[in-house]
């Protein structure tokens, strides 16, 4: 039987990278000395602007950013997989920035890389807009990757509101779904919790939600409570509304449990979808 400790790191990144470096860094390596040897930070760990030309002006290419580099060292110090959440920077293709999180292993390495799928651009019920395809480009390949413990599909924030993507990951064998987040105030009372819990159960794995918490630049509100489930929908462990770090132990054998349990990922069937024709309708 596998077990491995996960941990989530909750901060409230502003805009200064080197003291949400330094607070981060400190609550991983408390979440390594109680154990973890898996640790998830959120989206944007680097930094959070609310105006978008501060986001642009701040961001560094991959090869050059001092998150990633910090974060590659440390990960290397205290032997654990580190999976940044994301960081802004900037894209190789054309003069928007790129969401990327990454998998560190425990010598550094960049094991794997996944950059943002689905862009945020919405606008919520209180008025608030959110265009993130304007400064970001949205990635268009995803995958999963093996741990020594299990299977790691990565995936973030908005992204879970797409449960097509998470099942395809947990067909490719995904144990382990992650979804680093900024979650903003207003939807996250209404539905992170429920978002969460149902990629869960749907898909039988246990999901790893580190998230940012607390007011930011430009009066920016995110909701917190980093979130680890297990495959029956269990909440593990919640961060709740402030600063800090959560860690749970993930037993890997519920996995195949409960997907014998409810075994949807092999009754799954292939259907026709009739759909009106409009034609036909309008007449």
């Amino acid at each position: 039987m596998t077990t491995v400790t996960a941990a989530c790191i909750q901060p409230n990144t502003g805009t200064d990278w080197k003291a949400n470096l330094a607070a981060c860094t400190g609550w991983i390596e408390a979440a390594a000395a109680d154990g973890a040897t898996f640790i998830q930070t959120p989206e944007v760990s680097n930094f959070i602007f609310r105006r978008r030309q501060d986001t642009m002006a701040n961001t560094h290419a991959e090869a050059d950013d001092p998150t990633l580099s910090a974060y590659r060292d440390l990960a290397a110090k205290l032997g654990v997989w580190l999976n940044i959440g994301s960081l802004a920077l900037r894209g190789e293709a054309d003069e928007r920035l790129v969401n990327r999180s990454f998998l560190l292993a425990p010598d550094g390495a960049i094991a794997n890389r996944y950059d943002k799928i689905h862009m945020f651009d919405v606008e919520l019920p209180s008025g608030q807009k959110f265009t993130e395809s304007r400064a970001y480009r949205p990635g268009e390949h995803v995958n999963v990757v093996d741990l020594p413990f299990g299977r790691l599909g990565m995936t973030i924030c908005y992204d879970m509101r797409f449960p097509h993507l998470y099942r395809d990951l947990a067909k490719a064998g995904a144990d382990i779904l992650t979804m680093p987040s900024a979650f903003t105030a207003e939807t996250g009372a209404a539905h992170w919790h429920v978002l969460l819990r149902s990629r869960a159960i749907e898909n039988g794995c246990f999901v790893i939600a580190a998230a940012q918490v607390g007011e930011h630049d430009g009066g920016r509100h995110t909701y917190g409570h980093s979130l680890i489930v297990d495959p029956w929908g269990k909440v593990l462990a919640d961060g709740g509304e402030q600063p800090g770090y959560v860690t749970a132990e993930l037993d890997m054998a519920r996995v195949a449990k409960a997907r014998q349990s409810v075994p949807s990922l092999s009754n799954d069937r292939t259907y026709t979808l009739h759909a009106p024709d409009a034609a036909a309708a309008a007449e």
